[in-house]
């Protein structure tokens, strides 16, 4: 996918427009995408892009470095870090984008058809070696339990903290996006996500997928 493509530069610039302008995130994108003719992955770069210049600010303000973590609990996102992870080790670099929040997202938008592949034990281990150079008090992980075969995916995750040695867990829930923003708020622990909703509503957030990136690129 080519974002430099012009047509996509000025429907970027309009959608932000709107969103600086209070139009709903939704309206405005179909409006955008209708109006530019966009298919459904520009529509979707565009949506996991764009964002005002006051929620910019205050997501990257939550932003935290990875050398911050130690001796401290990090609840990671599972499905939303896993994907993106695994998009990078599929060789789909076209697919990776730096987001105006300064996070890295993926546009692929699979979640809820989510099936683990040859690369999921390779992106969890990349993932899970990651964090322990930088000794976390403990790596939480929590995946969606109404995603097909998410307790398999649990266990799995979990084999590979212990075979690490990386204090953690891993578990399904039905509600991961609630779950992550009440843990965090009472453990004071770092929640790593690109999700927008989550980064809204906690205090501090690692974006594992930017740093794999940077590792892979060396």
């Amino acid at each position: 996918m080519n974002f430099n493509d012009p047509i996509l530069k000025e429907a970027k610039k309009d959608f932000q427009y709107l969103l600086e302008r209070g139009f709903p995130r939704t309206g405005a994108l179909e409006y955008v995408g209708n109006h530019y003719l966009l298919g459904q992955m520009q529509r979707n770069y565009l949506n996991r892009t764009v964002y005002s210049r006051e929620k910019i600010k205050t997501r990257k303000n939550k932003l935290i470095l990875l050398s911050d973590v130690k001796g401290k609990d990090v609840l990671v996102d599972g499905y939303n870090v896993l994907i993106t992870t695994e998009t990078m080790f599929q060789g789909a670099d076209d697919l990776i984008v730096n987001c105006d929040d300064g996070v890295t997202r993926d546009v692929k938008a699979v979640f809820g058809k989510y099936k683990k592949n040859e690369t999921t034990e390779i992106a969890l281990n990349s993932i899970i070696s990651l964090m322990k150079l930088f000794k976390p008090k403990r790596v939480l992980f929590y995946f969606d339990s109404p995603v097909s075969l998410s307790g398999e995916l649990a266990r799995t995750t979990k084999e590979i903290l212990d075979s690490c040695e990386v204090p953690g867990d891993a578990q399904t829930s039905k509600n991961v996006d609630s779950k992550l923003v009440s843990l965090s708020h009472k453990m004071g622990a770092v929640v790593a996500t690109s999700d927008g909703i989550i980064m809204d509503k906690v205090d501090s957030v690692l974006d594992i997928p930017a740093y794999i990136s940077r590792a892979c690129k060396r």
